[in-house]
């Protein structure tokens, strides 16, 4: 919002708007005395109504001692869902239980439930005139039950298996009476719709047992016929024989098999042993044979001779020589009885694989047999669970049938309900209550004369007040008078400085102009006193002309005076508000010091009521450390490093309501690579702030190329007017910021506000 809008628009003076009040307070009181009297007499005069409750358990009566055999063993468990509840309230408040209610008790006599009954004068009247519907046009009945279902409330309990019944009457006892006849009237309901079921369930269960009987014989008699016809003779483990002498044979030739060619092995091995003269000693069967053991013996004994005799005879000796000829006559032997051994083993291996082939063709045989006991087996099977089925069910429907016809035979049908609290005659009318009547009342009557008397006064308009105007008060264009030294014809420094700085250095001659204002000691040192105006150019009244001979004295505000036409941090924050700019930039090419410009002239617009922020871009963190009392809060680097989000980089000015994001704690080189979010950054926080003021530091205009865009103001902050801020000012014109404004935080002394430090 702008500062010429807020200062048109009006406010409402709340003192003098609930002023209002105490002054028509007679008034107040009168209505509200009245309206609380009204509601005591009709509370204390209206008819008396009173209530009572009867609550019903949804629940299953069964014993466990009669419970149905075939029944769930947590049989008393509530057997009835939310919806299950709901379905009983519906039954409950049903028009046949309430008619059995009203003609039980009679309700038909009483005036309470039939207007014809007694009818008042006026009644008749208003019918008569055709104002009011003539009762006896609808049956007697329905107006009872009219009347029933006005004062009946039938609902269950939250979370609970519980119906509660309630019921209003004039009379207390009747009041308490008809709910407990409604619960009666539904658990007698109940018990006649199960013994209903019971005696219909032995009724239809009779002829069904009968028919079934007759069908489980004749079932029975085609097994025992099929299986006779087929010769399906049953062996162990429920096979038939077939079945079970394939398995045995199926067996006997496996065992065939692995003798047979371990027989074959085992005569192959000896057979190559002695083919190749190798050793018969790692052969098991040639081992275990008692012959070669004793052969081998005699052969070890000889050797053990010869080895002696070598000692002291000679090879070509007698007793040597025979020595040597046993032992060859020994090794002859043992390889015979291993020929033996294998002739044996084949011979072995020939019988079992005549075994073998006999197996085989049992087998054969008796795989024909099984495949087609197989499937005589599965017509078997079908006439079997025929027969089976029809007798489990038989047997269910006699179960059944005997527990019907002994619950009929003795007429004991538990019902899934009982009374848990019956109804009490009420003691105390639920209407009306005259304490809670009368004080809510009393107190809408008192709300209702306040906001009355309220409205009366804003539609008024003695409630109504201008809006307090800005603190920015309008700045009045004063022609300068000359100083002392100039000439007549000379224009004086501001003249000559506010095209340049106010102006915006928009003519190519402002370097040279600015340098001689600065460069002239006497211009800046030399005071300006007020002189006589100048009369104006227009024609204007001579009388009034003529009045103006010699002004008053005029005290003279001291304040820091402007040198290069800079402006103050109240007329920066008034522009900025007045132009509605979205972005401010500020360079400090004097450094750190300077850079208190962004910082009042941020805290200056935010207590204007706008949304302020403050991004610090100087390397030394000197817009954001004042502001937060710290440096090591996360910032700008961190956002651009993507090691931060913006709801932590934006913190609260601890002097203003202003927010700021600091320069932040992570790696300066690695922020800057990401220096083209810039942009983006600033676009988002463009979008959630009235104004972002940018601080630079001593930066150029390529440097705050990216910070700007529409509805931007760029500001050069100075301390002292030295070339430096000539020499940066110039720069910014030249390279494409000509409405570039000078502003000072010199002579700022901030608003002292209760509770609050100042800071900058």
């Amino acid at each position: 919002m702008s500062v010429q809008s807020a200062a048109a628009d009006v406010d409402v003076d709340l003192r003098q708007l609930f002023a209002s009040l105490a002054r028509n307070w007679l008034r107040i009181l009168l209505f509200v005395l009245v309206v609380t009297g009204l509601a005591f007499a009709f509370a204390s005069f209206a008819t008396k109504h009173y209530k009572a409750q009867t609550q019903v358990e949804i629940a299953p009566r069964e014993s466990v001692y009669t419970r149905p055999a075939g029944s769930n063993n947590d049989g008393d468990k509530p057997i009835l869902d939310e919806q299950g509840v709901a379905t009983q309230v519906q039954i409950i408040s049903s028009n046949e239980i309430l008619k059995q209610v009203a003609q039980k008790l009679g309700l038909a006599r009483l005036r309470e439930f039939d207007e014809t009954i007694n009818m008042s004068a006026v009644s008749r009247v208003l019918i008569l005139l055709g104002l009011k519907n003539d009762p006896m046009d609808v049956p007697a009945d329905e107006r009872v039950l009219k009347k029933m279902r006005e004062k009946l409330n039938v609902f269950g309990v939250e979370k609970t298996r519980i119906i509660a019944i309630e019921f209003s009457s004039e009379d207390p006892k009747l009041a308490a009476a008809i709910p407990d006849a409604i619960a009666a009237a539904y658990i007698a309901g109940q018990g006649a719709a199960k013994s209903e079921s019971n005696t219909a369930a032995a009724d239809f269960l009779a002829p069904e047992i009968a028919d079934l009987s007759k069908q489980v014989r004749d079932a029975e008699a085609k097994v025992a016929a099929y299986r006779a016809q087929s010769d399906l003779l049953m062996g162990g483990n429920n096979a038939t024989l077939a079945t079970q002498q394939l398995a045995e044979l199926s067996t006997e030739l496996s065992r065939v098999r692995a003798n047979r060619a371990a027989a074959e092995g085992t005569a192959d091995s000896v057979r190559k042993a002695l083919q190749n003269g190798g050793s018969l000693d790692s052969l098991p069967e040639v081992l275990s044979s008692d012959l070669i053991q004793r052969l081998r013996e005699r052969q070890a004994e000889l050797r053990a001779t010869i080895a002696d005799l070598s000692t002291t005879m000679l090879d070509n000796h007698p007793r040597v020589r025979a020595a040597k000829s046993q032992l060859a006559d020994l090794d002859a032997q043992i390889r015979s009885e291993a020929q033996k051994i294998m002739k044996g083993l084949v011979m072995q291996a020939d019988a079992a694989r005549a075994r073998e082939s006999q197996l085989v063709s049992d087998v054969n045989q008796l795989k024909a047999a099984s495949a087609q006991a197989g499937e005589q087996q599965v017509d078997l099977d079908a006439l079997q669970r025929d027969a089976a089925a029809k007798r489990q069910q038989l047997e269910l429907y006699l179960t059944n049938y005997r527990e019907a016809a002994s619950r009929q035979d003795r007429n004991y049908v538990p019902v899934d309900a009982r009374i848990a609290s019956p109804a009490s005659v009420p003691s105390e009318p639920y209407f009306p209550k005259i304490g809670p009547i009368v004080g809510a009342a009393a107190a809408a009557s008192l709300l209702l004369a306040a906001i009355f008397t309220l409205l009366r006064e804003l539609f008024s308009g003695r409630a109504m007040r201008p809006a307090p105007g800005t603190r920015f008060a309008p700045i009045d264009e004063v022609a300068m008078p000359a100083t002392a030294r100039q000439q007549p014809d000379a224009p004086e420094p501001s003249a000559r400085l506010e095209p340049a700085v106010a102006g915006g250095f928009a003519n190519p001659g402002a370097e040279a102009q600015w340098s001689e204002a600065a460069a002239d000691p006497e211009i800046v040192a030399q005071p300006r006193p007020f002189a006589e105006p100048e009369p104006a150019v227009k024609a204007e009244p001579v009388a009034e002309v003529e009045s103006v001979t010699e002004p008053e004295p005029v005290v003279e505000v001291q304040r820091p005076r402007s040198v290069l036409g800079e402006i103050d941090i109240e007329k920066a924050a008034e522009k900025l508000i007045a132009s509605g700019a979205a972005r401010a930039i500020f360079v400090s090419p004097e450094g750190d010091e300077a850079a208190a410009s962004a910082i009042l002239v941020a805290r200056e617009v935010s207590d204007a009521g706008l949304r302020v922020l403050l991004l610090d871009l100087t390397a030394s963190g000197a817009a954001s450390r004042p502001m937060l009392d710290s440096g090591l809060f996360p910032g700008i680097t961190d956002l651009l490093a993507s090691q931060a989000q913006f709801s932590d980089v934006i913190h609260a000015d601890l002097y203003s309501d202003c927010h700021v994001i600091p320069v932040g704690t992570a790696d300066p080189v690695r922020a800057m690579r990401a220096a083209d979010r810039l942009p983006i950054i600033m676009q988002s926080l463009t979008t959630a702030y009235d104004l972002v003021v940018v601080e630079c530091g001593p930066a150029d205009a390529q440097g705050i190329s990216r910070l700007g865009a529409d509805a931007t103001e760029v500001f050069l902050s100075m301390l002292e007017p030295d070339d430096e801020v000539t020499k940066a000012a110039v720069n910014l014109i030249e390279s494409g910021y000509p409405d570039l404004t000078l502003v000072t935080p010199i002579g700022h002394e901030p608003p002292g506000t209760p509770g609050r430090r100042s800071a900058a």
